[in-house]
């Protein structure tokens, strides 16, 4: 019998193998909301150019943007995939194929700023999980900067069922850019329930955190969600100092006490000290 472990593994990974998923990240460009384009901003100055190591490089949408902070720059994603595309999107690019939770190919302290951007950490498995925050401590120089962004537990996302693809179609004057919207819906649904049921047989709740189907990818992705202060302390645990916490809404802190039910992730600002 597989693993859950092994099965959101192979399920996420088939889902960044599909053709809409591979062109999805070629074409991606740019900050994915104001919280990610603050969170790094903040530590640009502290770390400007210190080696970076950008993880879960996709397509290759972060390299123009982090370079502006540093060319000592390169980038990893655990799918050959994902690097002969970031190659030749950004062919002058050192890219390597490499798992995160292993990257024992790094000595210690090489880094001054890890990034590891649009809530890639969340399709990892948590064990998984785990490991990868033990090797950025590893592998962070003292003083380093660390930036990763992740799913709120709280947030609107988590939950979604299949009235996300029953919704009535946007109107259009154009009929049709109407048909397509509608086709859409037909051509979508049949998938998304297959996947949608087949997958949401891993969702588990656990204290602080939860493993669960996103409807990300006609729900083909199996990712985990997390607490702020659950987060928190486990960064802490792993000897991580958090900065500040940035939502995808607007490009300010998150304050204490503030309600999260509108935001979709978090990104993390933390130190090793």
């Amino acid at each position: 019998m597989i693993s859950p472990v092994m099965q959101q593994d192979a399920i996420n990974r088939k889902a960044w193998r599909s053709w809409g998923a591979r062109r999805w990240f070629r074409i991606l460009s740019d900050w994915t909301d104001p919280g990610e384009a603050a969170a790094v901003a903040s530590v640009a100055d502290m770390v400007r150019d210190e080696p970076i190591l950008d993880v879960g490089v996709g397509g290759g949408r972060t390299v123009p943007l982090l370079r502006r902070v540093s060319d000592d720059y390169q980038a990893i994603d655990y799918m050959q995939e994902m690097v002969d595309l970031c190659s030749r999107n950004h062919p002058d690019v050192r890219v390597r194929q490499m798992d995160a939770r292993d990257l024992s190919a790094y000595a210690d302290n090489s880094f001054g700023l890890i990034v590891f951007s649009f809530n890639g950490i969340d399709a990892v498995d948590y064990p998984g999980r785990q490991a990868i925050l033990r090797e950025f401590a590893r592998v962070l120089r003292p003083g380093g900067r660390l930036i990763f962004s992740s799913h709120n537990m709280e947030g609107p996302s988590y939950r979604e069922t299949l009235t996300r693809f029953l919704q009535v179609p946007r109107w259009s004057n154009n009929p049709l850019r109407f048909g397509f919207n509608v086709a859409r819906i037909v051509v979508n649904l049949p998938l998304a329930a297959i996947n949608y049921r087949r997958n949401s047989r891993l969702n588990h709740e656990f204290d602080g955190y939860a493993v669960r189907v996103c409807a990300a990818h006609k729900f083909g992705i199996v990712i985990v969600y997390t607490e702020l202060e659950h987060q928190r302390r486990e960064l802490a645990e792993f000897g991580f100092e958090t900065d500040a916490v940035y939502g995808n809404l607007d490009d300010q802190p998150l304050a204490a006490g503030q309600p999260l039910h509108d935001v979709m992730w978090f990104h993390f600002v933390a130190r090793k000290p």
